[in-house]
């Protein structure tokens, strides 16, 4: 069972023993470790996991990411983050619903999350739509590695932990696998919880928060992101509303969106929604 699922990693300045014991790990794992030296190796646990850890003075979640992906070799990999502690028989649950959703090339898992960070909850299996995807954070997916390699599909170095924008490049991610013909399902199964942490990219809404989610949005939703700008506007207000006017909100988003419009055009993403 361990060698058809592997759990990649992104973590920043972790020990890995600590972390592969932390995190409740059952099966193989690429370890990708944002830290302060250059090294990589492959190793054993006492148990019989195969553990391929890569350290590396770079920053960004997306080039975490894909740097995982590159050295992953089982049938399906589950993204991870270092705060993810895993439930007991997370992977066998995991190949299960697989074997059960053959034609999906990634699924989506619950997480337990605090609730003020909770974007989601899965009740009962359902397809993933460019709608919804958006909704899905990173650490609730698993993929079949196959598919997403002949796909072409590779997350943004732009945004995320450590890029220039704050966050997204998980949603950008998904969507752009979608673009691919990718099947993304989402399953009432649950696999661990997140444990509380501060944001390492979240430092209130202010103008950078809603310029860089402007910038994203212009990159999911081309000429639709003014209307999902305006949509988020309205629907996080009793959050923000006591330290930024929803004008304020509403036109700094805005400057985002023709930012990110620039940055889509010059890279050949532009996009067709």
């Amino acid at each position: 069972m361990r060698r058809n699922l592997e759990v990649l990693v992104s973590s920043l300045e972790k020990d890995p023993g600590t972390l592969i014991s932390h995190m409740n790990l059952e099966c193989d794992a690429v370890i990708v470790n944002q830290c302060d030296r250059n090294a990589s190796y492959e190793f054993r646990t006492e148990n019989g996991l195969n553990i391929k850890l890569f350290e590396s003075v770079e920053r960004g979640v997306g080039r975490s990411r894909n740097k995982a992906l590159d050295l992953a070799d089982s049938k399906i990999v589950l993204f991870a983050d270092d705060d993810i502690v895993y439930d007991k028989g997370y992977a066998e649950r995991i190949l299960e619903a697989f074997n059960s959703e053959p034609e999906a090339d990634i699924l989506m898992f619950n997480v337990n999350v605090c609730e003020e960070r909770r974007t989601y909850h899965i009740t009962k299996k359902m397809t993933v739509h460019k709608w919804s995807v958006g909704r899905y954070p990173a650490f609730a997916a698993a993929a079949r590695l196959g598919s997403i390699k002949r796909s072409g599909v590779r997350f943004s170095d732009l945004f995320g932990g450590g890029a220039k924008y704050s966050s997204g490049e998980d949603n950008l991610f998904f969507m752009d696998c979608l673009k691919a013909g990718l099947v993304i399902k989402a399953v009432p199964v649950t696999i661990g919880t997140e444990e509380p942490r501060r944001s390492t990219w979240f430092n209130g809404y202010n103008e950078k928060f809603f310029k860089d989610r402007g910038v994203l949005y212009s990159f999911l939703y081309g000429r639709l992101a003014t209307v999902w700008a305006l949509r988020f506007v309205m629907a996080k207000k009793k959050s923000y509303v006591s330290s930024v006017k929803p004008a304020d909100a509403f036109k700094w988003m805005r400057e985002g969106i023709a930012e990110g419009k620039a940055l889509t055009i010059s890279s050949g993403r532009e996009d067709n929604i």
